[in-house]
C-alpha cells in the first residue's frame, strides 16, 4: 500500500489573511513560506521535489519538513510530481496540494470558476490515467474578505493545552462576532489548528474543542448558531515551521472560512 507524501504548497501559509481586500481572493504575502511535509522513498526523490518547489517559489521560501522512509510509489512518480508543481499553483490562496501515491487532492481558494477549471485541468493533463485528481478548489466568496480583514492576521489565543480562551482571544472574537453578523447568516466554518507537539490524536481533539469554544463564544454574542460549522484539523495544515517557537505559535490558530 502506498503511504502518503503530502506536499503542502500553493500558498497554504498565506491562509491566515496576509491580504485584506474584501472583494477579492486574499493574495499571498510575497515572502510567505511554503511548507513541504510528508515521507518520500529516498534522498533523490526529496532532492527532486525540493528543487522543483524552489524553482517555482524561490529558494528562501521553501521550508523542508520532508522525511525519508519506507514507502512505495508508482512508476515515474518523481517526474509526475514535478509536473504538478507549476506557476499556476500561485493562483491559489489558503491551499494544499496532497500527493498520496497516485491520488492527488487539491484544495484552496481561487478568484474565478475559470481559474478553478484551468488549474485542475492542467494538473489532470500532466498526469497519466492511473492518477486520480480530487479538485477541492473553491471560488472565494467576497464575504471571505470581510472575515480576513476582521481577523487581520491575528492569533486567537487559548490557555496552554486547553480550549479556554484568553482575554486577548475573547477581544478578537468580539470583533469577529461583529464581522460574522454582517454576513447575514452565510455559512462559515470555524477550523481549529495546532502545532505538532504531542500526539496527533490529542491535537485533533484539542483543535476540535477550540473550534467549538469559538462557536460558543460568537453565538453568545448574537451570531446565529446555524451559520457556524466547526472542525478540527490538528497539526495537519501547518502555516509555519514547527521547528521554531514562532512557527509553532503561528500554527496554533483558528481559521474562519466562508462555506460555499
Amino acid at each position: 500500500m502506498n503511504k502518503p507524501l503530502s506536499a503542502i504548497a500553493a500558498l497554504l501559509l498565506a491562509g491566515v489573511a496576509h491580504a485584506q481586500a474584501p472583494a477579492s481572493v486574499p493574495a499571498a504575502a510575497p515572502g510567505a513560506p511554503i511548507v513541504v511535509a510528508g515521507t518520500v522513498a529516498d534522498e533523490a526523490s526529496k532532492a527532486a521535489l525540493l528543487a522543483r518547489l524552489r524553482a517555482v517559489y524561490g529558494v528562501d521560501r521553501v521550508v523542508d519538513q520532508l522525511a525519508i522512509g519506507t514507502v512505495s510509489t508508482p512508476a515515474n512518480w518523481n517526474d509526475c510530481v514535478g509536473r504538478l508543481i507549476g506557476p499556476n499553483l500561485k493562483l491559489i490562496s489558503r491551499g494544499q496540494l496532497k500527493i498520496d501515491g497516485n491520488n492527488v487532492s487539491l484544495r484552496g481558494d481561487v478568484a474565478s470558476e475559470a481559474q478553478r477549471q484551468q488549474i485542475a485541468g492542467d494538473i489532470a493533463a500532466s498526469l497519466n490515467p492511473t492518477y486520480t485528481v480530487n479538485n477541492g478548489l473553491r471560488v472565494a466568496a467576497s464575504e471571505q474578505g470581510v472575515l480576513d480583514a476582521a481577523l487581520a492576521n491575528r492569533i486567537i489565543e487559548f490557555e496552554s493545552g486547553k480550549a479556554a480562551l484568553t482575554p486577548s482571544g475573547m477581544a478578537i472574537l468580539d470583533q469577529m462576532s461583529e464581522a460574522l453578523k454582517k454576513l447575514n447568516g452565510i455559512k462559515v466554518e470555524v477550523i481549529g489548528h495546532t502545532d505538532n507537539a504531542g500526539s496527533r490524536a490529542g491535537n485533533l481533539s484539542l483543535s476540535q474543542a477550540r473550534a467549538e469554544a469559538v462557536k460558543t463564544y460568537v453565538t453568545g454574542r448574537g451570531v446565529h448558531p446555524d451559520s457556524i460549522a466547526v472542525s478540527g484539523e490538528g497539526p495537519d495544515r501547518p502555516v509555519a515551521d514547527n521547528r521554531t517557537i514562532e512557527g509553532r505559535a503561528r500554527n496554533r490558530r483558528i481559521e474562519f472560512k466562508v462555506v460555499q
